[in-house]
């Protein structure tokens, strides 16, 4: 998929000027940084995928997003300190992540007020905390792994199972790259209840 995202870092904080993440390993080539980075990550996700984390409130976001790319870089589990767009669209400004975690918060609670049976009520719930949680979007990297995680393990606290990213359905995937991409929660209300469906 084509990185369209574009970074105001004139600092380089955290790039070479290369555009080269700083990474934990020093490596200074793009490309073997996305493979150990997905080495890496795959690595702690299959740990935590065994042993999920409590999710406390939107705080958890942050303790996932280190757990998982803590091999990686020195800001894991660190909100960003640049703002960030994609396709010209701006994510959530970081002056104003305070907000935006304590919004976030506020549909978790609303989410698990939500019984169990009423799987179309809570597809409509998550929808909207994943649609907020991207644009947030509160990291300079990994913000795709960290929610999609985040949202698996709030499902599971319903006692259902949630996969965006199975490996032998691409189909899912795109829907989820779509709803995304688009804030359309609709896409992702419809993609979540039929995943559902098909976990009874």
């Amino acid at each position: 998929m084509v990185n369209n995202y574009k970074y105001l870092d004139p600092n380089h904080k955290y790039t070479d000027k290369n555009g080269v993440l700083y990474n934990l390993a020093n490596i200074k080539d793009e490309k073997v940084l996305a493979v150990y980075e997905s080495l890496k990550v795959s690595k702690r996700l299959e740990e935590i995928y065994e042993n999920p984390l409590k999710i406390k409130g939107s705080i958890s976001l942050i303790t996932i997003h280190h757990y998982l790319f803590q091999d990686v870089y020195e800001w894991a589990g660190k909100t960003r300190s640049v703002n960030i767009s994609k396709d010209g669209k701006p994510f959530f400004q970081g002056e104003r992540f305070e907000m935006g975690f304590k919004y976030i918060d506020n549909l978790i609670l609303e989410y698990r007020n939500i019984k169990s049976r009423n799987k179309k009520e809570l597809a409509i719930k998550l929808a909207e905390i994943f649609d907020n949680v991207n644009f947030l979007h509160p990291f300079r990297e990994g913000n795709g792994r960290a929610q999609r995680e985040f949202l698996r393990v709030l499902v599971l606290e319903k006692g259902l199972t949630l996969n965006l990213n199975p490996a032998d359905n691409k189909d899912v995937y795109e829907k989820y790259m779509n709803g995304t991409i688009n804030s359309d929660t609709k896409i992702l209300t419809d993609l979540i209840f039929e995943l559902f469906e098909k976990d009874r």
